[in-house]
């Protein structure tokens, strides 16, 4: 998925054009309108309501801006959150879950390349053996 601007800094906008681009994506709709994107009925990204668990250890507000990724499995979760320096992060709340999180806010860390990494695998670790396969026979990794 690159192209000549892959290497810009990732927009939120990103998201939802690199979900909605794997194949067999559907858009359901969670609380407050935000959206979730599914393949085969399994969510892969979705945007979060302001938890309690998320929030800003300076302030205590809520972080408002939480994106959700699938991961393929632990080592994958441990290996984007275990840097404190990462833009991704975990909570409790999320322990034992194969998914990172990831704020609006910080998405201009990641180019869009990278971005379309995260997006494409999050879609590969939930969609079908089938699907997935024939996804990767056209896109095989560089």
């Amino acid at each position: 998925m690159s192209d000549d601007n892959g290497s810009r800094p990732a927009r939120v906008e990103d998201v939802h054009e690199l979900a909605l681009a794997m194949p067999h994506v559907t858009v359901e709709y969670g609380t407050g309108d935000n959206p979730v994107y599914q393949v085969g009925g399994k969510s892969f990204v979705f945007f979060r309501n302001p938890r309690p668990d998320a929030v800003d250890p300076a302030t205590g507000e809520r972080y408002a801006d939480v994106i959700v990724f699938w991961v393929e499995s632990e080592a994958d979760k441990q290996a984007l959150v275990q840097d404190e320096a990462s833009q991704f992060f975990t909570t409790a709340h999320f322990n034992g879950h194969p998914s990172v999180l990831l704020r609006g806010s910080r998405i201009g860390e990641l180019t869009r390349d990278e971005l379309a990494e995260v997006v494409q695998d999050a879609w590969l670790s939930r969609a079908s053996a089938r699907r997935a396969a024939d996804w990767l026979r056209a896109h095989p990794p560089a």
